[in-house]
């Protein structure tokens, strides 16, 4: 497989596993909620590598769909290289905007997203797929980027989006009125018994349904006259069809059968779903649509803005909700972009993320399409600037709570549902804790070593301070001794007492975290107890 090169690949390559973990701090005046909780949708305000590495222990495995729409890189976006690499030539462009004149914009560019895809990967659960939105400028360079990452087995599509409806006349060469959506999945699907990402059918709109009723006559419509019978033959399939025009008796040819049972083969041809020829004379045939099956539609890789919407029509979207506050972005996506996203790509119970979150389209994405079906999905959003409060979150509380002046009647009225705001606190590292600094809570501990020793998915919900039970793997019950207090860490120790009431023994190995034991190996290995002395014995037991 060709790969790509560029400055600083061999640095970046494993620098997401160096990245440290960092609490996540709630802020109950940002947030839209009765109770801040990790288990609602979320907004994470903070550099979004670290928010991917924060997250990780409650969301690696779990999102369904991803959507990110990072910087394209033109020359003209204002973006830094900001992440803290330990590399003499990365600290040199640390904080410095990346322009056109930049020799090594590509370079800083491909750097900066390399870890950040192999974060959001872990994220992904076994069938999810990530979308990204890019442009000419780095499409061709974010391919390579992705085969490196997620494999090139895992290539899904490269989507066309129409972006603009108007030629621009001062083009120096073409009018650029088109981005794309690259796709991939975490495991691309051979066959849905075999598992993996399986896309969507999408729903039909209104013009869909009325060209469905199969009302053309004469073959030449958005569907073709197709064979009614199929070789797996069935006795129950086997029956005669009358022509309604002249009474005719068909039968299946031999050694084959109908493609249905008699009662819904009644059912198609009361619908006009059964052609009998341009004369209505003739033998029955299938109206099969193309590209459209009765339960949906098949997503093309073209999409046309009159179906998922234009930069200038988003720009009227976000001045809708804004009012005349100014904003600072020139090319918002659509709200209808992600929906077909999120339509294509998950289920009504599933979590959708973005952590290029932007004016928050993705979350006022979500929101619609579950009042629209009935959904529960989650997103969880994570944005660096500053503006992550005033416009990131304001616009998923307005849109919840409604836009007086939306064109929109479910706007107008609001999208319902609720988020929880966090900003990224202290890095959780063992230099912090040696010295007593900023220690963690209780439940940020448990998260990191939780997942740092399991790899599994972490439930705050199954916290129990006082027995210290943290959580569940498939080999380990995890316990931790702990609390964010220096003289209890330096007087507290796994004694035979505490080892004795963390209960029977129910089948799976416990594996406690505290400062110090006070137990024999003899006595650990009775009682099947593995010791991690916080907080340097934080290991990988998978």
């Amino acid at each position: 497989m060709a790969t790509i090169q560029f400055k600083g690949k061999e640095i970046v390559r494993n620098h997401h596993l160096t990245v440290p973990y960092h609490e996540l701090v709630p802020d109950g005046g940002k947030s839209l909620t009765k109770k801040v909780s990790l288990n609602d949708n979320l907004i994470i305000h903070g550099d979004n590598l670290l928010a991917l590495k924060a997250l990780l222990p409650s969301y690696a495995g779990k999102v369904k769909c991803i959507y990110i729409d990072p910087p394209y890189n033109i020359g003209n976006e204002k973006w830094a290289y900001n992440d803290n690499v330990n590399s003499p030539m990365m600290k040199e462009w640390l904080g410095k905007v990346v322009d056109k004149d930049d020799l090594t914009r590509h370079d800083k560019w491909l750097c900066m997203m390399m870890p950040r895809l192999k974060l959001l990967r872990e994220l992904l659960c076994d069938d999810g797929a990530i979308f990204i939105s890019i442009d000419d400028n780095e499409q061709h360079r974010l391919r390579f980027l992705t085969d490196d990452v997620f494999g090139e087995e895992n290539f899904i599509t490269n989507i066309i989006w129409q972006k603009k409806y108007a030629a621009a006349s001062d083009a120096r060469f073409f009018s650029d009125n088109h981005d794309f959506v690259v796709v991939y999945a975490k495991n691309k699907a051979i066959t849905e018994k075999l598992g993996g990402w399986v896309r969507n059918l999408l729903p039909r709109t209104e013009k869909q349904n009325a060209l469905y009723k199969y009302d053309n006559k004469d073959g030449k419509g958005l569907w073709r006259p197709d064979n009614l019978t199929v070789k797996t033959y069935s006795k129950e399939y086997d029956y005669p069809i009358i022509n309604p025009t002249t009474n005719r008796e068909y039968f299946p040819t031999k050694g084959r059968c109908w493609a249905t049972n008699k009662d819904t083969m009644t059912k198609w041809i009361d619908e006009r779903r059964v052609f009998f020829g341009k004369d209505g004379k003739g033998a029955p045939q299938l109206k099969r649509y193309l590209g459209e099956v009765q339960e949906g539609i098949v997503p093309l890789t073209i999409w046309t803005y009159d179906e998922v919407g234009h930069t200038d029509g988003a720009r009227k979207e976000l001045k809708e909700i804004f009012a005349d506050e100014k904003l600072p972005f020139d090319n918002p996506k659509p709200t209808g972009l992600i929906k077909r996203i999120i339509q294509i790509a998950t289920d009504q119970e599933s979590i959708v993320f973005d952590s290029f979150a932007g004016s928050g389209t993705t979350a006022q994405a979500t929101l619609a399409l579950n009042q629209e079906d009935g959904g529960n999905r989650k997103f969880v959003l994570a944005e660096c600037e500053d503006y992550a409060e005033q416009i990131t979150a304001e616009r998923v509380r307005r849109v919840i709570r409604g836009v007086k002046n939306a064109k929109d009647e479910n706007l107008q009225k609001g999208l319902g549902g609720s988020f929880s705001y966090y900003e990224l606190g202290k890095p959780i590292d063992a230099e912090r804790i040696l010295k007593g600094k900023d220690l963690p809570t209780f439940a940020e501990m448990a998260r990191y070593v939780f997942y740092t020793a399991t790899g599994g998915q972490f439930n705050d919900k199954k916290i129990n301070e006082k027995t210290g039970l943290v959580g569940e793997s498939k080999e380990y019950q995890v316990y931790l001794l702990y609390k964010p207090d220096m003289e209890y860490l330096k007087s507290t120790a796994l004694t035979l007492e505490r080892a004795e009431a963390l209960g029977k023994f129910s089948g799976k190995k416990r594996l406690v975290f505290g400062p110090a034991k006070y137990l024999d190996q003899e006595h650990l290995e009775r009682l099947h107890i593995d010791f991690a002395q916080l907080p340097f014995e934080i290991y990988l037991k998978q």
